[in-house]
């Protein structure tokens, strides 16, 4: 069945033989990562509750399918802020411990901003807008990783619309939350800096 399927042109497929190949295709996807404990400590990670993906874990594992594992040593620096040229990918840390940085917070050093662990994505900003990168993420030890790159976020979309629709809601949702968070710094900032202001102005009166 597979050679017949194969052996015509992509437009001649019936809604069902598209969905076959499609399954088909996911079953060797999957057949490939079985037995893999990385693969499956990915899809636990993603399938968490504490993740804010909202996947089960089976949809989570047809996500993780479409990931490659990817070791960095420690000191590496595997995504760099301002990098315009290599923004097509997001990570999830397996294992290990990544600092994040950004010189912005301070305008002339770079300022530890984060210290993430298992469970962390970490570029998903980038993989959506393709913008350069908002922080620097350094390997403060061996990290284990899984990448997952903007062509295969396509393919996934494409081959399994409704999973990967639910991958980018749950990644909108994760960065629309840390937009809230950094909304509620910035007003916390301003109510301080406008505190310290009044604090000065009542000290040294014109």
């Amino acid at each position: 069945m597979f050679k017949k399927l194969f052996s015509r042109t992509p437009g001649s497929f019936s809604d069902t033989e598209q969905q076959t190949v499609l399954d088909e295709d996911l079953a060797e996807r999957l057949l490939k990562t079985e037995g893999s404990d990385s693969a499956e400590l990915a899809a636990e990670l993603l399938a968490a509750p504490d993740a804010m993906m909202r996947l089960t874990l089976d949809e989570a594992r047809i996500v993780v399918s479409y990931m490659q594992p990817r070791k960095f040593s420690e000191g590496t620096v595997f995504i760099q802020e301002g990098d315009k040229n290599n923004t097509d990918y997001m990570v999830l840390v397996l294992d290990g411990e990544v600092t994040v940085e950004s010189i912005v917070v301070s305008r002339t050093t770079p300022v530890t901003t984060a210290v993430l662990g298992a469970g962390s994505l970490l570029g998903e900003m980038g993989i959506v807008d393709g913008e350069p990168r908002s922080a620097t993420c350094t390997a403060t030890s061996r990290v284990h990783a899984a990448i997952f790159t903007r062509s295969a976020l396509e393919q996934l979309i494409n081959e399994h619309p409704a999973v990967g629709a639910k991958f980018m809601m749950s990644i909108s949702l994760r960065i629309a939350e840390r937009l809230r968070d950094t909304s509620e710094k910035l007003k916390l900032y301003t109510q301080l800096t406008q505190a310290m202001q009044e604090e000065i102005d009542r000290l040294m009166p014109t």
